[in-house]
This record gives C-alpha cells, structure tokens and sequence, in this order.
C-alpha cells in the first residue's frame, strides 16, 4: 500500500512533528526530520531562542491519524491532523507538514474493532522486538493508543504498531485500558503534573518537549478526551466558571486587552483568600514545565478560569 492524497494515514513514529512548509525547517531541525524523528535529540540541539521558532505547528504521537492532502516528489505531505481539532484553522483538524517517511497507510487488519485499544500511562516508553528484547522503537509518551496484538505474557504486552509487521512489546505495567468515562480533573492535572520541567518547545506535544496548549491537551488526551489543540479554542471548548469557584484541575486563561488568548495553565490550588492562583503550565519565559503562583503581571492577563 502507498499514500495516497484523500486517503486517511497513520503516524509510523514515537513522536512526528508537524511544520508550517517543508520550506520553513531549519538545519538545527534534522534530527526531527529522519525516518526514526529522533525527538530528544532534536530538543537537545536546540537553544532558547530555537526552542520557540514560529516553524513548528504540533506534534503528533505513533498511530494518530490524518488526511494526506498532497504528496511532493521531495518526501513531504500536507496533511490534517484530524485528532487535534482546529476550527478556526480547519474544520477538519490541524494543517501541516510532515516528512512521508514518518507516515504509513492504514493498515485495516490490525483494526480488528474487538479489541479495545490500549493507551501508554508511562511518561515515556520504548517498544521491544520481543520481551526484554532489544528497543526497537524508543520515545513512545503518555497518551499514545496502541492496538492489543494479544494476551501478556510473562508481565509483557504485544502491541500491533503502524510500519511493523511483526507485534512489538512493551512491559505491560506501562498501559492502561482505555475508558469511556470522563476522567476527574485531578486524574488530568496528576498526568500533567508528571511533565514538570520538560522542555518547552512551541508546538511540543510530548513529554520531550511541550507548549501551554500542548501540555493541556496531551493530560486530557491521555483519558480519550480530545480537546482542540490551542489554547484559544480550548477555552470555547469548555465551560466558563466565576473567577474563584475553580479547583484544581480548572484551566486558566490569559489574554492582554483587546487581544485573543494567547496562554493557558492547569489550577493547582484553590484560590487563597487574599486572592492568590497557582498553576501548572509550560512557560514560554522559563522555556520549561513550572508550578509556580500567579505573578501580578500574569494575573493582570487573567480572563477567566474554564473546567473542562
């Protein structure tokens, strides 16, 4: 099978990276690029002026889907990402570049539809060749599906991944099944609290690197709840409360006058009685995952509190 354009494909990598124009990667960008997205190498390499480089779009985990659009002789494809909803940008989901090497067709006999998926609970995880065998897929993050290719066996867990024939294996204790209940607010903020001091990256999505938005978004992936990518759409996508009435878990949101919401960060505490916040978010200043109480300039920003 091949990719095909108006044909849905699936992320073969532990974590691709979504670009704004093939024409907008930058030399420091390569080892995002390769066949095998070597993701902590790529942030490594990057000083604090690159990690927030306006190229970068999102990032998608292993066997998340898109719609390829087009296919360029030179090895890229336009795409959807239609697991990170995008409305103001297309109804159908996130626009963007990837590498053709890091995307594989849909293969529809691993989607047997009997088996429900299964979703990584370790923050970051390698797939093996057998058990204890050697890592043949290293980087996987909390929040990706896999597909069960069968029962575990000696506490190892076989899973179908896109681009392999064979299962690959990881250690069981390393997935959870997947629900279909809402998670409790603190079940999400306890995910997110784990990516403290990752690396921010604008348009991370991973626990190698992560934004404000991304950070909200992969703690709420992780329990099969899909909130849109920005942080801008995620306050539409959720419910307002009365500045005080939040709890840990809530979402702030940040906007300076006039202008739309351009930050995010997850409630950690009740508000104080003199009026003190706390959050968790991925600081574009700090250029890391922080909790840390409101400063005044940040709370002078202050919009609103939201409950997903």
């Amino acid at each position: 099978m091949k990719l095909q354009p108006g044909r849905e494909a699936v992320v073969r990598v532990a974590v691709a990276t979504l670009w704004t124009s093939p024409e907008a990667v930058r030399p420091v960008d390569r080892p995002a690029l390769t066949a095998g997205a070597d993701i902590l190498t790529w942030v490594s390499g990057l000083d604090t002026d690159q990690q927030v480089g306006d190229c970068v779009l999102s990032q998608l985990l292993l066997g998340e889907r898109v719609l390829v659009s087009e296919l360029r002789p030179d090895g890229w494809a336009r795409v959807v990402a239609v697991e990170q909803p995008a409305a103001k940008l297309d109804p159908r989901g996130y626009p963007g570049w990837l590498p053709t090497e890091q995307l594989t067709p849909v293969d529809p006999s691993t989607d047997t539809g009997t088996d429900p998926p299964l979703v990584v609970d370790s923050t970051v995880t390698g797939l093996h060749a057998a058990p204890n065998g050697p890592v043949v897929l290293p980087g996987v993050v909390v929040g990706t599906r896999l597909v069960p290719a069968g029962p575990a066996c000696d506490d190892w867990r076989p899973v179908h991944v896109p681009g392999h024939a064979a299962p690959l294996w990881l250690p069981d204790d390393h997935l959870v099944a997947t629900s279909a209940e809402a998670p409790a607010a603190a079940q999400a903020l306890a995910v997110a609290q784990r990516l403290l001091d990752v690396a921010y990256i604008w348009g991370g999505l991973s626990a190698h690197g992560i934004d404000c938005s991304g950070l909200v978004h992969l703690a709420w992936r992780r329990f099969g709840v899909l909130l849109p990518r920005d942080a801008d759409d995620q306050a539409v996508a959720t419910t307002p409360l009365a500045l005080g009435a939040e709890r840990p878990g809530d979402l702030y949101f940040f906007a300076r006058p006039g202008r739309k919401i351009h930050h995010i960060g997850i409630v950690t505490a009740p508000p104080g009685n003199g009026g003190e916040r706390r959050m968790l978010h991925a600081c574009y200043r700090r250029r890391r995952v922080i909790e840390e109480p409101l400063p005044a300039d940040r709370t002078a920003t202050l919009v609103g509190a939201h409950r997903v």
